[in-house]
Formats: C-alpha cells, sequence, structure tokens
C-alpha cells in the first residue's frame, strides 16, 4: 500500500461489514458471558470483561471477525452485539450501581448462560 493508497482508504473510509443472512445466536435481552480465553494471538476481548455477565441490547448485524483477520486467517463473519455490563458486575460493589459499560463484542467471544 502507498501513502497515496492510505490517504485514499483513510478519507473513504471502509467497512468490514458483510451482507451475510447468518442468523443470530443471541437476541436483544439475552444473558450472556464472555468467553475466559488467553490466546497468544490478538483478541478483541479485553481482559476486564472476560469471564462477566452481561446483556445483549443491539444486534449490530454481521462483520468480519477481526481476531481471525489479524493472523491473516479467514474472515470468519459473525455478528457483533452491542453488551451491556454493570459497572458492579465488572469492579465490584463499589461501583456506581447507576453506572453500565456498553461494549460491542463478536459470537466467538459470548457464550449463553
Amino acid at each position: 500500500m502507498t501513502a497515496q493508497d492510505a490517504r485514499v482508504l483513510l478519507a473513504k473510509g471502509l467497512s468490514c461489514q458483510v451482507d451475510s443472512n447468518l442468523p443470530a445466536k443471541f437476541q436483544v435481552g439475552d444473558h450472556v458471558k464472555a468467553k475466559v480465553i488467553h490466546p497468544k494471538t490478538y483478541t478483541r476481548l479485553p481482559r476486564y470483561i472476560r469471564g462477566k455477565v452481561g446483556t445483549i441490547v443491539k444486534d449490530h448485524g454481521v462483520y468480519v471477525f477481526p481476531d481471525t483477520m489479524g493472523q491473516r486467517l479467514s474472515t470468519k463473519p459473525q455478528h457483533v452485539y452491542s453488551v451491556r455490563f454493570t459497572a458492579q458486575e465488572l469492579w465490584g460493589l463499589d461501583a456506581s450501581p447507576k453506572d453500565s459499560l456498553y461494549i460491542d463484542l463478536f459470537d466467538d467471544h459470548l457464550e449463553a448462560l
């Protein structure tokens, strides 16, 4: 990629969304647990979320899975969900019961309860 190619890409943007009829594993309102994984390679699953329980609040659609793309493997398309985690779930009972964190996670980062 040349510097000019990079400028064009940054100016236009690039979507990693995939046109797919892949069925969603989770629905809005589902309670899910972030998987506890420790890959030696890249992952978009933050450590502070692993093992924590949250609620699906939105399905963003199907996207290329960055964990495999970062290794130059397959695109492994899958759904991306906005998941709500309460502050107390993440940081304990001293955290405000009014606060929450919303994070976008892929199918492979989540498991059903």
